[in-house]
């Protein structure tokens, strides 16, 4: 793919994800307001005794109050997660940090990588793992990490395995990972407002008082107002991560010049991605395709393999080598060089 529609791509892709980054607030207001007529409902709120309107408005008066409460804990959360996001996806994933002196042609390759655009390199980190995936973390440089498993690196050749350290840089790059790492958050935040709510009634012993006459419309459309703040908040994540993949792969060819190497990589990955994590760290990888079909696959966090390489073999010129036997590679580090070149 041309440098100039890489780019225009990039900015595109950019420009959606400022747009969908500033629904994330707007669904947190829904949100909380179906919660506040829900507990109206419920009784646990006074209602006004008059109209369902009146009781709505009572409601929307309430957020003067509610949505500074939740922007400060929101802000609390942003800071826990901002320097504790590495470590909190250690632990989930099982990654581990690495040197260049215990994995020196990984390292090397990454390294080059970095230094072709400029960049500081990346924190390198391992999962042991016979998956076959990569993801990068971070928020800003300095913090940024790419981390793949050693199946991944068993299985694959070193030009392959260099395209996948370049996907994940065009991730890091491309702020990809910032945005997605931003997305969760908020998505943590609206799932844990939702699940609060759900659990103090469901656990509350009597209730509260329960003769407002307009409860059950309350108790209906704060719920209407919630199923549809935390579905779109889901969409709104999936759609961050499952929109960049294409670009990601194109800008690991522009940064490798081979995109052949891109295309047998995934080839490899198909089918043998599976990686425990939550769906916050999912949604990273280099692949997370779902077990079903039908409706669980039209909510997957990316497209389809055969989808990326049919973009990479027609905008990028490569050749797709059709399904991988299973064949071990050679030995990683003495295949053909690195094809990275220093600006």
């Amino acid at each position: 793919m041309a440098a100039v529609g890489l780019q225009t791509h990039i900015w595109a892709n950019n420009t959606r994800s400022v747009l969908l980054l500033v629904a994330f607030p707007v669904l947190m207001v829904g949100i909380l307001y179906g919660a506040q007529l829900i507990l109206m409902g419920f009784g646990f709120l006074p209602g006004t005794g008059r109209g369902l309107g009146d009781d709505m408005a009572l409601a929307a008066s309430w957020l003067g109050w509610t949505v500074p409460m939740a922007g400060v804990a929101a802000a609390i959360w942003f800071a826990i997660a901002y320097f504790g996001s590495q470590t909190m996806v250690d632990l989930m994933t099982g990654a581990r940090k690495v040197e260049r002196r215990s994995e020196p042609d990984l390292y090397n390759l990454l390294e080059n990588l970095a230094i072709s655009r400029g960049l500081q390199t990346p924190t390198l980190r391992i999962i042991e793992s016979d998956s076959l995936n990569a993801f990068a973390t971070g928020l800003h440089e300095g913090q940024y990490s790419i981390t793949v498993t050693r199946g991944l690196m068993t299985a694959l050749t070193r030009g392959e395995l260099e395209a996948v350290l370049a996907h994940e840089l065009t991730h890091v790059i491309n702020r990809d990972v910032r945005t997605m790492v931003i997305a969760s958050i908020f998505a943590g935040i609206i799932s844990v407002i939702a699940e609060l709510v759900f659990r103090g009634l469901f656990y509350s012993r009597g209730g509260g008082k329960r003769d407002n006459k307009n409860a059950l419309p309350l108790i209906l459309i704060g719920l209407a107002f919630a199923a549809i703040g935390f579905t779109l908040a889901i969409v709104i994540r999936m759609m961050l991560s499952r929109t960049r993949e294409f670009v990601a792969d194109a800008g690991a060819v522009e940064l490798t010049k081979n995109p052949d190497a891109m295309i047998s990589a995934l080839r490899k990955v198909e089918g043998r991605s599976s990686l425990k994590g939550p769906d916050e760290v999912q949604q990273l990888f280099l692949d997370n395709q779902p077990n079903g079909v039908g409706l669980e696959g039209m909510f997957a966090t990316h497209p389809p393999i055969q989808k990326r390489i049919d973009a990479l073999v027609k905008f990028g010129g490569g050749v797709d080598p059709g399904a991988w036997s299973g064949e071990e590679p050679q030995a990683f580090g003495t295949s053909v060089p690195s094809t990275a070149r220093l600006p």
